[in-house]
């Protein structure tokens, strides 16, 4: 009897530390899982840590600057955008936000000491221009806001970055390898450019140059004449005022779209290799009109309108 209420006694004693052991397994099994995640965090925290641009620095910088005596300014930009503003103003600001990416802090700030803005004069040109070793290149950018007299003609080229300039009196060139060129309120001639990426032009006036390699033309409320041409993409035109050098507008692949005024004196000649003539305008005076090609006159004619397209439909309007 002993002997069995021994026994009993060391059951339940052993039950009793069972018990508390479970429980104690159940938390420590909660925080293993806790820590588990707080070791993946850690662990991705570490890897971007050696990653050479996990790190970032950025600092602004103002550059005030006479006008130049020809009136004209040249910008260059490799990575970043450029946005130049016509203002009624005498000198010239140039505003530079640079951003580096690097291993470090240390090497992200040292990155931007590296990088400067130059500008200097040259032949009555003020030339501005990021200054970066190319191995900042893939690391960083710079963005570059310039306001300058209303009066002033530019020339803006960007390598990987979008163009804007807006509110000139005065000639206007932009390129850009990979960005698209925004160009808004400028009353003179403008040359634009986009490799890989769309151009759009709007309130302007003067003659337009627009030329995209795989990206749509977008030309609004212009007056003056358009020469526009891309390889791969739409293009719509519409016309305030449409002068005697007229509009040539041509697409290896892609639409048209030409708005004209009510009023216009033009010689409307349309072509198109594989696609659709659509014509909202009444054409006179030796209209011909045949498969994919259209010919006539608007008012007493004058002006040329051409439209090409290989691969798509063109409409009038």
């Amino acid at each position: 009897m002993r002997w069995h209420r021994e026994r009993e006694r060391e059951r339940e004693r052993g039950r009793g530390e069972r018990g508390p052991r479970a429980h104690v397994h159940h938390e420590d099994h909660h925080h293993e899982q806790h820590h588990h995640h707080g070791g993946l965090g850690s662990f991705l925290r570490s890897l971007l840590a050696g990653l050479p641009w996990s790190e970032r620095a950025e600092q602004e910088e103002t550059l005030r600057l006479e006008a130049p005596p020809g009136h004209a300014v040249r910008i260059q930009n490799a990575n970043g955008r450029i946005r130049v503003i016509g203002e009624d103003r005498e000198d010239i600001e140039v505003r530079a936000t640079k951003v580096a990416h690097a291993g470090s802090d240390e090497a992200a700030e040292s990155l931007l000491r590296e990088m400067r803005v130059l500008c200097g004069q040259v032949g009555g040109v003020l030339e501005v221009e990021v200054d970066a070793p190319r191995r900042w290149q893939r690391r960083g950018h710079a963005h570059l806001e310039v306001r300058l007299p209303r009066g002033t003609s530019v020339e803006v080229s960007a390598s990987n970055g979008k163009i804007c300039v807006e509110n000139l009196c005065g000639a206007v060139r932009a390129r850009s390898s990979n960005g698209s060129v925004d160009v808004a309120d400028v009353v003179g001639n403008i040359d634009v450019s986009a490799s890989n990426a769309k151009v759009c032009c709007s309130s302007t006036r003067g003659h337009i140059v627009a030329r995209s390699s795989n990206g749509k033309i977008q030309l609004h409320e212009h007056r003056g004449s358009i020469d526009a041409s891309t390889s791969n993409g739409l293009i719509v035109a519409s016309m305030e005022e449409v002068s005697k050098e007229g509009v040539q507008l041509a697409t290896s692949n892609g639409r048209i779209f030409l708005e004209l005024p009510s009023a216009v004196d033009a010689d409307v000649d349309i072509r198109v290799d594989n696609g659709v003539i659509r014509n909202d305008r009444e054409l006179c005076k030796s209209t011909s009109e045949r498969e994919g090609r259209l010919r006539g006159k608007l008012g007493g004619g004058g002006a040329p309108i051409k439209l090409r397209t290989s691969n798509g439909s063109v409409s009038l309007r």
